[in-house]
């Protein structure tokens, strides 16, 4: 017998049968892959852009601690000496309370950077969208302010607000009301409600950061932010005498809590979604024993005319490849053109129910009920977001695409063992 023969029986059996299950397999496999990259790519892009706004803005990829004014140029020597490093920003920061028009009042956390951070820094300056304005911290009197913030204080660019500190140390010419005034340059966006609801920054040697603060902090950015332990580790070994009171810290243990909680809810969504190929996995099994069941005079004559046990199985087994690649493939296909068009596709979704809506209201109006609002998928009114993120990685695609490929592989593999049950003399006894 020809060695190419199961294939060509496994692909009678897949397009000359005259059950629709393989087509449904396949349209399963296909669904699954397809919901399981749109709903982890939407996942990445929520993620992924938290996570770049903590550690551009906030954060950073390194923090170094508990070091005085006298020590900021060494520190920063040596952290840029260290090959990955990209670039090491002093700040200082200090909760404060902001005062703007019609007495409004609200809580603020200041950051206090040199006036050339942004060109030291250009990652932050990339998460930075300036609605109006520009990072303009030259002078010691300016400052910059969240969108979100100056909404609430009803402020523009130009206005002074006035910052009352709540550790106690503004008080810049001796005033005892412990404030100061600043005009707002500019108002920025990052996308992180967090950020544009509560932060502002000023220049760090506006005068009121104490020069020798022991709350004097460094933020450093490196190239490669998962090779921080391993640059943090250098840094450490270049410290001379005298700064071993110095405080390093990962960008991993400084945001361990949040990022944590965010691993958990993607792996568990993914969990959660993958399961749809635990129900197909099992319908294809269902399929192919039946399959195996009805054509046990067939398997019995193959096995007659030369074919062993193994060469029977792997035709059922090619079955279970052929419908699991080939709705891994269409699946990826979908998924991959859905996820690289999310807000296209949000926006067809959103004109298709707002079609029907168009009609109900027609109904409703002739009826004199009232009618009903239009839909979003996401409301700007109740979400923080412009648009729908999405972010693709291509590891994780390959993870989804063998999920897909592996069930109808593992089902067909058990599924075909019953063929070695069947004995080819006890089949065509009577035939």
């Amino acid at each position: 017998m020809k060695k190419n023969w199961t294939l060509f029986v496994a692909s009678r059996y897949i397009f000359k049968g005259r059950s629709n299950s393989p087509v449904l397999a396949v349209l399963g496999i296909a669904t699954g892959v397809l919901a399981l990259i749109v709903i982890i790519a939407v996942m990445n892009g929520f993620q992924l852009g938290f996570i770049e706004s903590i550690l551009e803005i906030s954060s950073y990829h390194i923090r170094v601690d508990s070091f005085s004014g006298d020590k900021t140029g060494v520190l920063k020597e040596i952290a840029l000496s260290v090959p990955g490093v990209k670039t090491a920003v002093p700040f200082m920061e200090f909760q404060a309370l902001a005062k703007g028009r019609r007495s409004a009042q609200q809580a603020v956390l200041v950051r206090g950077l040199d006036k050339d951070a942004l060109e030291a820094d250009e990652s932050m300056g990339n998460r930075l969208d300036f609605e109006d304005g520009s990072f303009d911290i030259s002078g010691t009197d300016f400052a910059l302010m969240g969108a979100e913030l100056a909404r609430r204080l009803s402020l523009g660019v130009g206005d002074e607000v006035t910052l009352y500190s709540l550790t106690g140390i503004l008080s810049a010419q001796e005033d005892e009301s412990g404030s100061d005034t600043f005009i707002i340059k500019g108002i920025f966006r990052t996308g992180y409600y967090e950020y544009d609801s509560s932060w502002a920054f000023i220049n760090i040697e506006s005068g009121v950061f104490p020069a020798n603060e022991s709350d004097l902090k460094m933020g450093i950015k490196l190239a490669n932010r998962f090779q921080d332990k391993h640059l943090l580790e250098q840094i450490k070994r270049k410290l001379p005498s005298g700064f071993e009171d110095v405080k390093l810290s990962s960008w991993r243990d400084y945001n361990r809590s949040f990022f944590g909680a965010l691993r958990t809810e993607k792996l568990f969504m993914f969990i959660l979604v993958g399961l749809i190929f635990i129900v197909v996995g099992l319908n294809i099994f269902q399929a192919q024993r039946r399959s195996v069941l009805q054509r046990r005079e067939e398997i019995g004559l193959l096995r007659a005319v030369g074919g062993s046990e193994r060469e029977v199985q792997f035709v059922f087994v090619c079955d279970g490849v052929i419908i699991g690649f080939t709705g891994a493939c269409l699946g990826l296909v979908l998924g991959l053109a859905v996820s690289l068009n999310i807000p296209q596709f949000f926006t067809l979704v959103e004109n298709i129910v707002n079609s029907f809506r168009s009609m109900f209201n027609a109904l409703v109006r002739f009826l004199g009920i009232g009618w009903a609002d239009n839909f979003a998928v996401f409301s700007p009114s109740v979400f923080y977001i412009k648009e729908i993120p999405s972010r693709i990685l291509v590891h994780e695609v390959i993870i989804i695409f063998m999920f897909g490929f592996l069930s109808a592989l593992t089902a067909a593999f058990f599924a075909s063992r019953k063929v070695t049950k069947i004995q080819p003399a006890e089949v065509l006894r009577y035939e």
